[in-house]
């Protein structure tokens, strides 16, 4: 498959689910697909500091070195094969997490927030992530992060003001641990994280997916990789637990939902705006409004292939906070099989690259991963 000058990957934020993720970048590394650009959020943001900031002949193994850390204290052992039995254990690993925290990314505190002192990081949440400033400092070379090939860009929401910001090595922004985790530092479990004195939490309580930041900076013809989460579509709930996944799948994939569908929309006014300047005489070309109109309708190809992880039925609204290792290899390894279904359709994306148009792909079957 022929490859455009940029090729970006995008990673929503979902916490245990981003061992998709992993999966996909495994693959997309199988298939020589070298990456360029990396934007993340929250637990897409982990693993976009660990693919920067590592060469590529390393990525994958500290992709698996993090994600069997975090996954360490609930190995997988022999079940029966049921789907109640599945959900039941599914839900246990849960409460244990919830119960005990996960190695190498947080842990419970000492005392609850009610008894701390007002202000302070234990009164604002419920768990520890110093573990993970240690867990990141081991896997990511920052060096190479903020000075390698790779652009990164991971987006955060500050406090006082409720602004989003992307913290961007290619705008100005040298990229630590604390960027890493201000972008996952999901309230009230996580407590914000201070950069030049300014409190962050979690890029996904504004917007799950970097995908906008990516297309308003792009400068030349892009191949985007959009690694989504939380799928749009589902059958209607039928039990409580069915209710809770099914309102965070729709809240955090109906941001990523909107902008693929706006980024379409506008490349489509673009191209009207282009016939219609074309249908106008030559001596009009100087005209300022049409100058202006001219700016408007510049634009470069984008080829936006969507990879979704899609949950088996099994996976309720406690999907994002499972860290349990049978479940972890089993979104990694449909995170592979998400490019494998994408490249056995690639002369479909092949033909739009070569030909420079922008469309959106979904190439992948619609069916939940086993």
């Amino acid at each position: 498959m022929p490859l455009p000058d940029c090729v970006a990957l995008v990673l929503q934020g979902g916490g245990a689910l981003g061992s998709f993720q992993a999966g996909v970048i495994e693959a997309l590394a199988a298939s020589e697909v070298e990456i360029d650009w990396v934007a993340g959020i929250s637990i897409g943001a982990v693993n976009a500091a660990i693919v920067a900031g590592n060469s590529p002949d390393k990525r994958v193994e500290r992709l698996r070195a993090f994600w069997d850390t975090v996954t360490g204290a609930l190995p997988s052992f022999p079940i029966y094969e049921d789907e109640r039995i599945r959900e039941a254990v599914h839900e246990w690993s849960a409460l244990a997490v919830a119960s005990f925290g996960v190695p190498g990314f947080f842990r419970p505190r000492a005392w609850p927030p009610a008894l701390a002192v007002p202000g302070t990081c234990g009164a604002l949440s419920f768990y520890d992530t110093a573990p993970l400033v240690e867990t990141l400092n081991k896997l990511v070379d920052w060096d190479l992060l903020n000075d390698g090939p790779v652009r990164v860009s991971v987006g955060a929401v500050e406090i006082q003001s409720g602004n989003f910001r992307y913290f961007d090595n290619r705008l100005g922004d040298r990229l630590d641990a604390r960027h890493i985790m201000a972008s996952g530092a999901l309230p009230p479990g996580f407590a914000p994280v201070e950069i030049d004195g300014k409190l962050y939490w979690d890029g996904g309580l504004v917007s799950n997916t970097p995908l906008t930041h990516v297309l308003d900076h792009q400068d030349e013809a892009m191949l985007v990789f959009q690694c989504d989460l939380f799928s749009s579509n589902a059958e209607p709930p039928r039990t409580l637990m069915d209710v809770m996944a099914r309102e965070k799948e729709i809240r955090y994939s109906s941001r990523t939902r909107w902008v693929s569908a706006e980024a379409v929309r506008r490349r489509g006014v673009r191209d009207a705006i282009r016939r219609v300047l074309d249908k106008l005489p030559a001596g009009m070309a100087d005209d300022p409004d049409v100058e202006a109109l001219a700016a408007l309708a510049t634009e470069h190809p984008l080829s936006l292939v969507q990879l979704i992880h899609r949950a088996n039925a099994w996976e309720g609204g406690s999907r994002d906070y499972e860290f349990s290792q049978r479940t972890m290899r089993e979104h990694w390894q449909a995170g592979r099989n998400a490019v494998a279904d994408t490249m056995a359709n690639s002369r479909v994306l092949a033909e739009n690259i070569v030909d420079g148009r922008t469309a959106a792909f979904d190439l992948t079957p619609r069916h939940p991963h086993g």
